[in-house]
């Protein structure tokens, strides 16, 4: 499996689709008293509500098809944009196909520091990991 390949798809052909997920996260955050939030749904509900808003998740199957074609492989179904294909979690967008290794595709823009989420990852560079577990 190809993750250098699947990386370089993102913040090549899919780089305007990060950035709107990076977007996405700004737009949540900037909702927070003092740019922190201490719990996980003031995260996740915001932001999945606004990745729908601005197409990333009806995109998101699309994007893991495409990242499972650049790391070398096939997926056996079509993905949705629902777990356990497509999670929104508390610290962003998360992509996962099994195949013979499962491939996780992560768009992280928050973190955990002294018990508050904060706004992480300000560009898809920092933001786009990719890795085989």
């Amino acid at each position: 499996m190809n993750t250098v390949a699947v990386r370089d798809h993102l913040l090549g052909e899919r780089r305007e689709w990060v950035q709107t997920a990076i977007d996405c996260a700004d737009a949540v955050a900037s909702g927070w008293d003092g740019g922190t939030a201490t719990d996980s749904e003031r995260v996740v509900s915001p932001y999945r509500a606004t990745l729908d808003r601005a197409g990333v998740l009806a995109d998101a199957p699309a994007v893991l098809r495409e990242c499972v074609e650049a790391a070398g492989g096939r997926l056996s179904v079509d993905p949705v944009a629902a777990p356990p294909y497509v999670v929104v979690t508390s610290e962003g967008l998360l992509l996962r196909a099994t195949l013979d290794d499962r491939l996780l595709v992560r768009i992280r823009v928050f973190g955990l520091a002294e018990g508050a989420y904060e706004r992480v990852n300000e560009t898809p560079a920092e933001a786009v990991t990719v890795d085989l577990a």
